[in-house]
């Protein structure tokens, strides 16, 4: 028969060890909130304390709190099976979030949690774990408790989690450098979380209130990836799949191109994100974005579908289904939910390529005689200068033979060196920067007079004649008025 013999890990080895399960600050930062929020809080304050005489991050909220028997149990390792039934509003699963996000910024992890008039504190340091290399919870006492920070926001209940010996923050770095550093990252964190918590902050979760939560007394904003405020933007049908009973939603939405965001919008969405990379399904459990920016290899990601993307809604009794992992920040749909995603995509693919190529072919159809020329043949596209264009027309007439036949040339090469990968790639990233037109008003007044000059027979072409020729160049495209003015006294 076979002998058996208990053999439990080293404490000082496994939290070493959990320390590097891969969390970033700001993904440390949410697991805890994601706590706060479980605890139904409404109010969730961010404190760091860099500069301090011995530096912290404190998480303060105002849940329901916990009383000493269930802080013990919540500072255990595993203190709740990924497989134990959750209550439907819970975030949680695996019982080690506190303490795994908490190791991973820090060596000393101390809670304090006032529930009914009791207020209890236990804390974690790593250095006696690996000096006595087992699992040794100090329970604070009264003075202790009194000389930790943040104690006094306990009002009625709540809990403050403080992390100290914040070895990773600041990267061994001091004085400017350091809080260079540390500001850099508390940034991150703020976007990450009015990305992740959005629906929270903007209290659109069903059956919870509005939460509001703070940076070291910054408000953070609600980030919504959908910009569904914008009237411009398309809310595509609602779909429906079935897994293992329960149910889960995608909503399909295409963004807005660019010109219809207002110059706020545009602001606020190209600081916080590119649009390429961020386009895909946005996967949200209970209400908390979980992963997002992904076709799951379902089609590529490019140009033509930036402007798509997936809601996708579903409650944490699927968990392993969606194989969801301890930082939640990875989540894979089951197949039932790849496949109708699959039929979507398909979808949302058409809509967002038709919003980039209906901008697109304003271009071409918006004036008689464009300057630019678009050509789908033998299976390739190409663009070339339009040799036809009543200015290059009047050009060429005033050119001798052998001089039309340079012009051409130079043309030709003009359409055949467009920097199509440069262009492509600073269109992708800052469309709004992307501008060929000058917007000095001397500079717009005299580009006016010489296209005059050059067709000097102005009775022939008329104001409207010449003011196609205007719009055709692009040239004055942010002046129009100023177009439209002269154009009234010139051609009279």
């Amino acid at each position: 028969m076979a002998e058996d013999h208990r053999l439990p890990p080293s404490a000082a080895c496994l939290s070493a060890s959990m320390r590097d399960l891969g969390y970033s600050l700001e993904t440390a930062v949410a697991d805890l909130i994601d706590n706060s929020i479980s605890a139904e809080a409404t109010k969730v304050d961010i404190v760091c304390e860099i500069a301090a005489v011995s530096p912290y991050l404190a998480i303060i909220d105002n849940g329901r709190g916990m009383s000493r028997s269930e802080l013990i149990e919540a500072m255990k390792h595993g203190s709740a099976s990924p497989k134990t039934k959750r209550g439907a509003h819970d975030l949680g699963r695996f019982g080690l979030g506190l303490k795994t996000a908490s190791f991973s910024q820090c060596r000393s992890l101390t809670v304090i949690s006032l529930k009914k008039g009791e207020l209890s504190s236990a804390e974690w340091n790593l250095d006696r774990i690996d000096r006595e290399d087992d699992w040794i919870l100090s329970i604070l006492n009264d003075q202790d408790i009194a000389d930790l920070p943040h104690v006094d926001q306990l009002a009625d209940h709540g809990t403050v989690v403080i992390w100290r010996e914040l070895d990773r923050l600041s990267e061994d770095e001091s004085g400017s450098r350091r809080d260079e550093i540390v500001n850099e990252k508390l940034d991150i964190v703020e976007r990450h979380l009015a990305l992740v918590f959005h629906r929270f902050l903007s209290g659109e979760v069903k059956g919870r209130k509005r939460i509001a939560i703070t940076l070291n007394g910054h408000v953070v904003q609600p980030f919504d990836p959908f910009c569904r405020k914008n009237m411009a933007t398309r809310h595509l049908p609602e779909d429906y799949v079935t897994v293992d009973g329960e149910t889960v939603t995608l909503q399909p939405y295409i963004l807005p191109h660019h010109s219809n965001l207002t110059a706020s919008e545009y602001d606020f969405y190209q600081s916080r994100s590119d649009f390429i990379s961020n386009q895909g399904a946005y996967i949200y459990r209970n209400g908390r974005l979980m992963a997002w920016g992904d076709w799951f290899r379902l089609i590529p990601k490019g140009e033509a579908t930036k402007l798509a993307r997936v809601q996708i809604d579903f409650p944490n009794s699927l968990d392993e289904s969606w194989t969801i992992d301890i930082k939640k920040s990875r989540a894979r749909p089951p197949l039932a939910v790849r496949e109708r995603l699959k039929q979507i995509i398909g979808l949302v693919t058409g809509a967002s390529t038709t919003v980039h190529r209906g901008r697109g072919q304003k271009l071409f159809d918006e004036v008689a005689a464009p300057v630019w020329e678009r050509y789908a043949d033998h299976a390739r596209i190409r663009y070339a200068v339009n040799s036809g264009h009543p200015l290059i027309e009047q050009l060429r007439s005033r050119l001798g033979a052998e001089d039309a036949k340079l012009l051409g040339l130079v043309i030709d090469a003009v359409g055949s060196s467009i920097p199509v990968e440069m262009i492509y790639s600073d269109y992708s990233l800052h469309p709004r920067e992307v501008s060929q037109t000058q917007d000095e008003e001397v500079v717009v007044l005299e580009r006016l007079r010489a296209l005059r000059d050059a067709f000097s027979d102005t009775t022939t072409i008329g104001a409207g004649g010449f003011r196609e020729i205007v719009r055709s160049t692009h040239l004055f495209d942010s002046h129009m008025n100023l177009a439209e003015k002269f154009i009234a006294e010139e051609f009279v």
